[in-house]
């Protein structure tokens, strides 16, 4: 039989208990702005499904290139002709077409220059259109186009068929390679000749599909690119001591190569250590070419992927390594760089970074769907194209893992995963940033380890809480917003470090790795080759992970709520800690998230509690009991601080 004093407890308890569920805080959290029945609700299309995979009706273009292009070393010119086989597979017909022209962005008073305060650059580059013509039903005629900044609009006699139709489009081209710090690809002088990274090269074509119809967004420079997938075949026609790199395979390596430098790449695919092609002390000699004279054309093939680039350099030291791929096909890891780059300390080391974030990365996401991965060493800080990455000369040491190991993880976003990145750069730039983190976690037993990208916190003691300065600002904004609309100072904090930390966040706090991982597989693998929208990602991890997790993407993603949680009272059961303690925590700011209470006793003690995040559905007050024993010296909510919570000091509540 319970006693009076016992029943009297009980029935306290239940009275304090209930009165959580009214939405009782000093703050003004709102529950029903976070955990938002409308957010989302809109069901799935023939095209894209309500569980974030592509629909039955799912469609996308395509565009297959053929590129010829004459790099002029003296002019620092390219010049060049590509005829594009456009296939519209959407339902509508289409009366025009727009292409991207990327290289306008250089000329003097482009909206690029305009925006950016129209800063002297002391270059005016851009691309010369000298000739575009347009094939369809079998005939060809002069096109009738209209140029507008970094975009070219061709109007059609006659729409292209919807559900297949075809449209031949074939440009005469040119353009001046700009110089090093200029752009996303360039030139730069070495001690023993030029390096020319060449990207954004050939007029291509922008994506029409199922959301916004055509893409036109202009390229101002920060935001940068989305393409549609398809095949290119491509020759470079450069002076014949040059040395080319480029997206894909090399078709005719007999006509540029040296019987030696065949032998040696062989011998490269069979190793898992660096071979060198063409080694420190044969730069420059002309037995490392096939001619000392004239010009070499370098044939080259790349198959299903969403853009094509090349390097070459007379300067280059060339070496390769085996990559190996979880389902037993192999790759090749190559690296080229100059004599200045070439120590143990710096890109001595690039082609086993290379190899070893690239079978990293296709352990725990997604296989590696490349003939090779190349890491070219100019003028270039840090640019990411499909099987090749452009990267700093003077990297070394954890800097040049670092960058190598993230422009190689974005072929997985966005090459594979085909996200559009001038509207939405954190799909890929955050996305890759997360499997960094990972990534340098198991490299080499975690040489380069603990990767962080904390803007303000230079040595990301604590991912979570660095981030908390830039969440409090008055100029902070939304992860879902415009790349070209964030302001510079907080691009990297927003669409990197933001995004990953939300990640992260899931994988470590909220789902654990096991649900996280294959979700997150899933949405690769939905989406491989394809291009998702941002509700295609949410909808997928919430349909894979088996979480309604829209609170979260809403409060971290769509929203920019802060976190603030905080300890608001501890009280005794019948007033004696033997009986237990009712604690309350607050939640005293919009965003939500799982707690983590730890509790100290006065007799040494520990415990914790885990609460699940629907303890804020209803308001921002919750109260549980503790079954202490002793009086409570301590409770502490977050106690080892993963979250970003912007007012540490509420989290600590003490005896005394």
């Amino acid at each position: 039989m319970k006693s009076k004093h016992s029943i009297s407890l009980f029935f306290a308890a239940v009275f304090l208990l209930a009165s959580t569920a009214l939405p009782q805080t000093k703050s003004g959290y709102n529950p029903h702005k976070v955990f938002d029945p409308k957010f989302d609700s809109n069901g799935g299309t023939i095209y894209r499904g309500a569980n974030g995979a592509p629909g039955p009706g799912y469609w996308q273009n395509r565009a297959d290139y053929r590129i010829a292009a004459t790099l002029d070393t003296a002019m620092k010119t390219i010049s060049g002709k590509v005829e594009i086989n456009y296939t519209n597979n959407s339902p509508h017909k289409l009366p025009y077409v727009w292409l991207q022209l990327e290289q306008n962005r250089m000329r003097d008073g482009s909206r690029s220059m305009l925006t950016a305060g129209n800063y002297p650059t002391g270059f005016n580059g851009g691309d010369s259109i000298l000739s575009v013509r347009i094939e369809q039903q079998g005939k060809s005629s002069a096109a009738d186009y209209l140029i507008e900044g970094t975009r070219m609009r061709i109007r059609l006699s006659h729409p292209v068929a919807a559900k297949g139709g075809k449209l031949g489009i074939t440009i005469d081209y040119s353009f001046v390679l700009p110089p090093a710090r200029h752009g996303r690809s360039g030139w730069m002088y070495t001690r023993n000749g030029a390096i020319y990274d060449v990207a954004q090269w050939y007029p291509r074509m922008e994506v029409f599909d199922d959301i916004n119809g055509w893409n036109s967004l202009p390229f101002l420079g920060a935001g940068e690119f989305y393409c549609e997938y398809g095949d290119f075949d491509y020759s470079v026609t450069v002076p014949a001591d040059q040395i080319v790199v480029g997206s894909g395979e090399l078709l005719n390596p007999k006509s540029v190569l040296t019987a030696r430098e065949i032998e040696r790449l062989d011998e490269a695919r069979r190793s898992d250590r660096r071979v060198y092609i063409v080694s420190p002390d044969e730069i420059g000699k002309p037995e490392t070419r096939p001619a000392e004279k004239g010009m070499l054309t370098w044939h080259f093939r790349m198959e299903n992927a969403r853009d094509a680039v090349w390097a070459c350099s007379r300067a280059f030291i060339w070496d390769a390594a085996r990559i190996n791929l979880p389902s037993g096909k192999k790759s090749l890891a190559e690296s080229v760089y100059p004599i200045e780059s070439a120590s143990d300390s710096s890109w001595g080391r690039s082609t086993e970074y290379v190899k070893g974030s690239i079978e990293i990365f296709s352990k725990d996401w997604y296989e590696y769907p490349y003939p090779a991965a190349i890491n070219v060493a100019g003028p270039v800080g840090g640019m990411e194209y499909p099987g090749i990455v452009f990267c700093w000369w003077q990297m070394y040491r954890k800097t040049l893992w670092y960058v190598t190991a993230h422009e190689l993880g974005h072929n997985w976003f966005p090459m594979i995963v085909g996200s559009n990145e001038r509207a939405n750069g954190w799909m890929d730039e955050g996305f890759n940033t997360f499997i960094d983190v990972y990534a340098s976690d198991e490299f080499n037993h975690g040489e380069y380890a603990p990767k962080r990208d904390g803007e303000f916190d230079p040595a990301g003691r604590n991912p979570a809480r660095d981030i908390v300065p830039y969440l409090v600002s008055p100029e902070s904004q939304p992860i879902l917003s415009y790349a070209d609309a964030i302001p510079g100072r907080y691009s990297h904090t927003l669409e990197y470090y933001k995004t990953a930390l939300g990640l992260y966040m899931l994988r470590e706090y909220v789902l654990g790795h096991d649900r996280f991982d294959y979700a997150f597989r899933t949405y690769i693998k939905r989406w491989a080759y394809r291009h998702p929208a941002p509700t295609d990602f949410f909808r997928t991890m919430n349909d894979a992970a088996g979480e309604n997790l829209n609170w979260f993407w809403k409060g971290w993603f769509v929203k920019n709520y802060k976190l603030d949680q905080a300890v608001d009272s501890v009280r005794y059961m019948g007033g004696d800690p033997a009986y237990g303690a009712l604690i309350t925590i607050e939640n005293r700011d919009q965003m939500v998230m799982p707690v983590t209470v730890e509790v100290k006793e006065s007799n040494g003690k520990t415990g914790r509690i885990d609460l699940p995040v629907e303890i804020w559905e209803r308001g921002g007050l919750f109260t549980f009991r503790y079954n202490s024993t002793s009086r409570i010296d301590s409770v502490i909510v977050d106690p080892d601080e993963v979250l970003p919570d912007v007012d540490a000091a509420n989290n600590v509540w003490t005896g005394k």
